[in-house]
């Protein structure tokens, strides 16, 4: 759908950012079923977790739902005043830098230095156990340039391998807010992660620093609990991608190669013009099990994807679909950033599953849609079973820079 769009101009940088406050709590419930796979409301599976226990790790799933009830579930925290998250083992750190006047137990370390061209381990937790929420800020220089990692049960490749910033659907190593249930980003860039995350013999989180120089003040809080994971239980998984669209085949694939049984939950975009007019075109195709050259569903343009129409014309962010950022400065190409998150409508598979998306606009003086070759960068989330199929080769530093000049 063709539309025009409201730009607001002057002498300096034209940004539209959604500020709009809203009430997230009463939806968190919705994320009950999420991870699960199979057989979540089979009686007898039902029975048999309740026979082993497994329950206190059900509620993991059930957030508002289930905050009355009482768990065996042990919650812990991560952070640099606790690396380890052990209980007890918080406020340890003796006076330096940030503290020397107040002593020990007084915020001596709240935060730690990524060091050059090195890789940090965030967390390291034995199983079984839920990952609940993750918050992290930082100097925005780290948010493409900085590589998030996360291993399930000891795998030897992540499950997990996006740009710090992209994962938080915050893409161009720019900063803007986003307001919607699995993720948040408050002033000012404030991280927050929502998506349960179980695991039943390890997690892993790892950042890699790779850039030339040392990123101080990163602050970080990885909340858990240790408690059983239900067996349908699937294992969450977010892969990064990046390419300068083809204008003979404009076709930009979000994700491919995924073997198993599984829900994809999520689609964060961060597209870059390389040209100007109105680039939302193209639709989006899930290729279900098995799918070869025409797909199972298919979308009816980027904007309805996303949850808008007619070309946008602003910007909004709600619980499960977004368009925060439209961003435009004199003499440059517009950037935009866009989430839709499949929490109530996970689109299931059981053996395979590919998604891609056009890169159409259309001429503005004729009914004819125009192929584009706009720069586009997606981070796609799913849950499925492991093994997980290897990721594709993770872009290079350069190849993650955000274009700063027109074309």
């Amino acid at each position: 759908m063709q539309g025009t769009r409201n730009e607001e101009t002057g002498g300096g940088p034209t940004v539209r950012r959604f500020v709009q406050p809203m009430a997230l709590a009463a939806m968190i419930v919705i994320l009950a079923g999420l991870a699960m796979t199979g057989h979540g409301d089979d009686p007898a599976a039902t029975q048999q977790q309740e026979a082993s226990g497994s329950m206190s790790g059900r509620q993991s799933f059930l957030g508002l739902s289930s905050i009355a009830l009482l768990s065996d579930a042990e919650t812990r925290s991560i952070s640099a005043e606790n690396p380890t998250g052990e209980k007890g083992g918080g406020a340890q750190a003796e006076p330096g830098s940030y503290n020397v006047a107040l002593g020990k137990g007084w915020k001596c370390r709240p935060a730690i230095t990524l060091e050059q061209h090195a890789t940090t381990t965030l967390a390291d937790i034995q199983g079984p156990g839920t990952i609940q929420h993750i918050w992290i800020t930082v100097d925005t220089k780290a948010y493409r340039d900085c590589v998030l990692r996360f291993y399930w049960d000891n795998e030897e490749t992540p499950s997990v391998e996006a740009p710090l910033g992209d994962f938080f659907a915050v893409g161009h190593g720019l900063r803007y807010n986003l307001n919607s249930l699995p993720v948040a980003v408050n002033p000012n860039g404030g991280f927050n992660c929502y998506w349960p995350m179980p695991f039943r013999e390890r997690a892993r989180i790892t950042i890699e620093n790779q850039r030339a120089e040392a990123i101080h003040s990163f602050f970080y809080q990885i909340t858990y609990e240790l408690a059983p994971v239900p067996r349908e239980a699937a294992y969450f998984h977010a892969q990064w991608r990046r390419k300068v669209v083809d204008l003979d085949y404009p076709e930009y694939t979000i994700l491919d190669g995924v073997k198993g049984q599984g829900q994809y939950v999520g689609t964060f975009m961060a597209l870059q013009q390389t040209a100007d007019g109105w680039w939302g075109e193209g639709e989006i195709k899930f290729f279900i099990d098995g799918d070869s050259e025409y797909p199972t569903i298919c979308g009816t343009g980027t904007e309805d994807y996303f949850g808008g129409a007619w070309g946008f014309g602003d910007t909004f962010s709600t619980p499960f679909l977004g368009y925060p950022l439209w961003w435009k400065e004199p003499g440059a190409v517009p950037r935009h950033a866009l989430y839709r998150w499949h929490i109530p409508d996970p689109i299931r598979f059981k053996q395979d599953l590919r998604v891609t998306i056009q890169n159409l606009g259309g001429w503005p003086d004729r009914p004819v849609f125009l192929a584009r070759f706009d720069d586009i960068a997606s981070t796609a989330y799913w849950y499925q079973t492991e093994p997980h199929a290897p990721f594709p080769e993770f872009p290079s530093l350069y190849q993650r820079w955000t274009r700063n000049w027109n074309g």
